[in-house]
């Protein structure tokens, strides 16, 4: 999976609720469905959306089927975010010892 295509997956605001309803668990399209403003067959396709991007798997349950966050590919646009996260912290840590040896002169 490639961070644009979840991305991309995610930037719409109607896909991006169907993904966060799975944070607490597999759910059917039903129970995804239930309180959106948008029908079942929308949420099926957001969901299509959502696995084509490689966020969300399914698995059978008897005759429906269960949407998961796929942990796999939620990885892979955390690795992708770490990056920035990554190289934030190491501009703070050469900020403070930076700020630090400055303390150090006026001393």
């Amino acid at each position: 999976m490639a961070y644009g295509s979840a991305l991309a997956a995610l930037a719409d605001p109607t896909r991006r609720d169907v993904f966060e309803r799975l944070k607490s668990g597999p759910q059917p399209v039903g129970e995804i469905a239930r309180g959106m403003p948008v029908s079942r067959p929308a949420v099926s396709q957001h969901l299509k959306a959502l696995k084509e991007a490689g966020l969300v798997a399914d698995r059978p349950d008897g005759t429906r089927r269960v949407y998961f966050i796929d942990p796999h590919g939620l990885g892979e646009l955390r690795k992708w975010i770490d990056q920035f996260w990554d190289e934030a912290l190491a501009a703070f840590q050469a900020e403070v010892e930076h700020g630090s040896n400055r303390e150090d002169e006026v001393k």
